[in-house]
C-alpha cells in the first residue's frame, strides 16, 4: 500500500527512524537537545531555549540602490568567505518594481564588505555590489551552496526567485544557477515551482539525508477558528516540494506542525544545521498583524514608512527531523524586539537564511533589523556552537533519561556547561532501565566546567564493548546545561 512504502521511506531518513527493536540508532551522529527525539523521561529538569547575544549592527543598507526595504538576506559560508545576499529596494511598490539583488562578503562573519562589482548600473555606475537585477526574481531571490556531490562546477551555486501576482504572466519561481555566486543566469526559461503563494523568502536546499533537493515555499491555510460561525482568517503557513535536478519539483504538500501552528510565520529560513546535517533548524519570522505597539510619537521619531508600524514581528526556533513536520519545541520567542522603538515595526526582526560558525566556540545568526526606516540595517546575534537549547537543570538538582538507543564508536562527548557548584554524571543502563556494571552513574567521573566536547570517563572503560547495543542514557545533574552529545568514533577526538 502507498501508506506503507511512503513510512518505509520515512524511517530509512537518517536521525528519524528507529531500529526494529524500537531502539533510535543514532550512529557517530552529533545530537542536539532542541526537541524530546532523545528523551523519555525528565525529572526535575527541562528544555530551555536559550536566548542569543546581540552583537551589534554588521551592515547598514545605505546605498542609493538599497534603501529602507532591504530584506529577505542570505547568508552563506564558503570556504573561507562569508556570502551575504539580500534584496534592495528603495521606496515602496509593487512586488517586482524597483528591486535588485545586492551581494556583501566578510572573512570572518563581523566585517562586511560591499564590493564593487561592475555588473549592473545603478544610480549612474557600474561601481555598486548589484548581482542580480531581473525584474521579478530578484523580489525574494534565496540562493544556497549546491552540497550534492558531483554537483558541476557551473551550477556550484543554485537560486530560486519569482512572483507571486497571479495577474503576472510569469508567475512562480524561477531557478538560477551560478559557478561564483556573484554571475548568475537562468537554469530554465520558465518557472520551476507555480503552485504557491510565493510571497516569502522561498527557501531550498541540497538535502542529503532524502538525495533530493527541497524545497519550503509560502501558502496560506485556514488559521484556527476564533469566532464560532466565522469563517476563519488565512494563516502564512510552508509547504514543501522535491526535486531530483532542481527543474522538476513534486506537487507542494503542507508542512505538518507540533503542536499545531496558530500564528504567520513570514519567513521560515529553514536549513540543514552545519554540524548535524540531519537536523534541519528553521529560525522563523513569526509575524502578528494588527498588534500595534507604538505610539504615534515614536512612530514620527523613527521615521517609520506609512502603514509599517501596525504589526509586531519576531524570531522562533523551529525545528524538523523527517523534512516533513515542524517541531514547535518551544513557543516563546528566540529573539524577542529590543528596547529600541525601532524594533516594533512591521517585518522587521526577520531572521536571514542559515546559522554559521564565525568561531571556535561561536555561531552567529544574522537579524534584518528597522525596515522601513532610515535606520535600515542587519544585526548580528550570537550562541555556542549548538547552543540553541539545552537540558537545564536547577541548582536542586535532577535528571533526564533517554528512549533506547543504539551507537558506534568508543567514547561520549558532551557540550555542556555547569555552575562552578554543578555537576553532571552518566550512567549507561541496558535497553530495561538497569545500569550496566562499570557505567553506573556512580561509576562515572564527576564532569563540571564549560566544554564543547568534552569525553565523559567511567570505571568501565571506553565504549566499544557497548556499540550497535541498545543502551539508555541516565543524565544526573546539578545547576547544569547539556546541549549536545556524540558517540566519537575513535579515542581522542
Amino acid at each position: 500500500m502507498l501508506w506503507k512504502s511512503a513510512l518505509a521511506g520515512l524511517l530509512l531518513l537518517p536521525g528519524y527512524g528507529s531500529g526494529i527493536d524500537g531502539a533510535l540508532d543514532i550512529g557517530a551522529r552529533r545530537e542536539l537537545f532542541v526537541d524530546r527525539y532523545l528523551i523519555e523521561r525528565l525529572d526535575g529538569v527541562r528544555l530551555k531555549l536559550h536566548e542569543p547575544r546581540d552583537e551589534g549592527e554588521v551592515l547598514r543598507y545605505d546605498q542609493p540602490w538599497e534603501g529602507p526595504f532591504c530584506a529577505y538576506n542570505t547568508v552563506i559560508y564558503d570556504g573561507d568567505l562569508f556570502r551575504l545576499y539580500y534584496r534592495g529596494k528603495v521606496v515602496s511598490a509593487r512586488d517586482g518594481v524597483g528591486e535588485v539583488a545586492c551581494y556583501a562578503e566578510s572573512r570572518d562573519g563581523v566585517h562586511w564588505v560591499k564590493p564593487k562589482l561592475g555588473l549592473f548600473e545603478a544610480a549612474g555606475s557600474r561601481e555598486n555590489n548589484i548581482v542580480l537585477a531581473t525584474a521579478g526574481v530578484t523580489h525574494n531571490f534565496s540562493p544556497f551552496l549546491d552540497t550534492r556531490p558531483g554537483v558541476p562546477p557551473a551550477e556550484r551555486f543554485k537560486a530560486l526567485g519569482g512572483l507571486h501576482d497571479k495577474k503576472e504572466p510569469a508567475r512562480g519561481l524561477r531557478a538560477l544557477v551560478s559557478a561564483d555566486g556573484l554571475r548568475w543566469k537562468p537554469f530554465r526559461d520558465e518557472p520551476v515551482i507555480t503552485q504557491g503563494a510565493f510571497d516569502s523568502q522561498n527557501v531550498s536546499f541540497w538535502s542529503a539525508a532524502e538525495q533530493r533537493y527541497i524545497c519550503l515555499l509560502r501558502i496560506f491555510a485556514p488559521g484556527p477558528a476564533t469566532v464560532p460561525g466565522k469563517k476563519p482568517p488565512s494563516l502564512r503557513t510552508v509547504a514543501r516540494t522535491t526535486s531530483a535536478d532542481f527543474i522538476h519539483w513534486s506537487e507542494p504538500e503542507p508542512m505538518r506542525f507540533e503542536p499545531a501552528q496558530e500564528v504567520n510565520l513570514y519567513t521560515t529560513q529553514t536549513h540543514p544545521y552545519f554540524r548535524a546535517p540531519h537536523l534541519l533548524i528553521a529560525t522563523a519570522a513569526r509575524f502578528m498583524p494588527g498588534r500595534q505597539a507604538l505610539t504615534a510619537a515614536e512612530v514620527l521619531q523613527i521615521q517609520a514608512g506609512a502603514a509599517y508600524f501596525k504589526d509586531a514581528s519576531d524570531a522562533v526556533l523551529l525545528t524538523s527531523r523527517d523534512g516533513r513536520t515542524y517541531q514547535q519545541t518551544f513557543r516563546e520567542a528566540l529573539i524577542r524586539p529590543g528596547l529600541r522603538p525601532n524594533e516594533w515595526v512591521s517585518r522587521t526582526g526577520y531572521p536571514a537564511l542559515n546559522v554559521v560558525q564565525t568561531g571556535a566556540n561561536e555561531m552567529s545568526l544574522y537579524v534584518n533589523q528597522d525596515y522601513t526606516q532610515p535606520t535600515a540595517h542587519l544585526r548580528r546575534y550570537a550562541l555556542r556552537l549548538d547552543g540553541f537549547a539545552s537540558v537545564n537543570a536547577p541548582y536542586e538538582g535532577g535528571e533526564f533519561t533517554t528512549k533506547p538507543l543504539r551507537f558506534s564508536g568508543r567514547q561520549l562527548l558532551l557540550n555542556f556547561a555547569t555552575s562552578a557548584a554543578g555537576s553532571i554524571r552518566v550512567e549507561i543502563q541496558n535497553s530495561d532501565g538497569q545500569p550496566l556494571p562499570g557505567f553506573a552513574a556512580a561509576d562515572c567521573k564527576e564532569i563540571f566546567g564549560n566544554r564543547l566536547e568534552w569525553p565523559v570517563s567511567w570505571k568501565g572503560g571506553d565504549l566499544a564493548k557497548l556499540a550497535g547495543q541498545s543502551v539508555r542514557l541516565r543524565f544526573v545533574m546539578k545547576d547544569a546545561d547539556v546541549y549536545a552529545l556524540q558517540f566519537a568514533p575513535t579515542e581522542g577526538k
